[in-house]
């Protein structure tokens, strides 16, 4: 008898046991699962493709209500050249063409537009020069840091003559219109980019909510196809 009530409390004693390791390895299960759980994000965020800083973290889905712009300022730590846009930009648009000033490891640049006579030099213009005269869009770039300030263009005939794009990014005020959409995509490749890159970045593109076009959005070339048919005599409007 005294044999069989030292087995039974052993086993009774093995029992009250186990619930107790049990319950330890669940909470260590849980912690260590728990821990996982808060490092996937972080490593999926840090393999995102990187395009541009001003879009890689997100941006506003919208401009601020009545603002009325700004100062562009260039990267000089002296003297930068500092260009004044009195109006709200409008197309601000990521861009992959070559010709576009970018930050420094950027793929793309961002970039929109502003009516001419709203863009003005107010500092250090003696810095900036064209890049490129035959250019349509004539880049104004500060020759102490390469930084596009404005690029206005003023080709007679040019449906985009009276336009000024310009680089918010330079801004420190709030408030611009954000990008809408991404334009001459595929030219990022002739800046470097391997062609295996492209599925990548026009899937990140599309993920922040920024349709990828080979050329412009749909609004912008059927402006180029009217103002060509316009000239042409062949427009027709209803």
């Amino acid at each position: 008898m005294a044999r069989t009530a030292v087995r039974k409390q052993s086993r009774k004693n093995a029992n009250k046991a186990k619930p107790a390791k049990s319950t330890a390895a669940k909470k260590a299960a849980k912690k260590s699962a728990g821990k996982a759980k808060k490092a996937a994000p972080a490593k999926a965020r840090g393999s995102a493709v990187k395009l541009h800083p001003g879009i890689d973290n997100g941006f506003p889905k919208a401009g601020k209500r009545g603002f009325a712009g700004g100062r562009l300022v260039c990267n000089c730590a002296t003297d930068p050249v500092v260009v004044e846009v009195k109006s709200q930009t409008a197309h601000n648009h990521a861009c992959g063409c070559t010709k576009c000033w970018k930050p420094e490891g950027a793929i793309l640049s961002i970039v929109a537009v502003a009516p001419s006579d709203k863009v003005s030099v107010l500092k250090n213009g003696q810095k900036l020069k064209v890049v490129d005269p035959d250019a349509v869009i004539l880049r104004h770039a500060c020759t102490g840091c390469g930084v596009h300030l404005y690029g206005p263009v003023e080709r007679d005939g040019h449906p985009f003559k009276g336009l000024t794009f310009v680089h918010t990014e330079l801004s420190k005020e709030s408030g611009w219109s954000p990008p809408g959409f991404a334009a001459f995509v595929s030219s990022v490749i002739e800046g470097g980019v391997p062609p295996s890159r492209m599925p990548a970045i026009r899937k990140r593109l599309k993920d922040l909510g920024l349709e990828p076009y080979d050329c412009l959005n749909p609004a912008l070339m059927d402006y180029l196809a009217t103002a060509a048919a316009r000239k042409a005599g062949t427009l027709h409007e209803e």
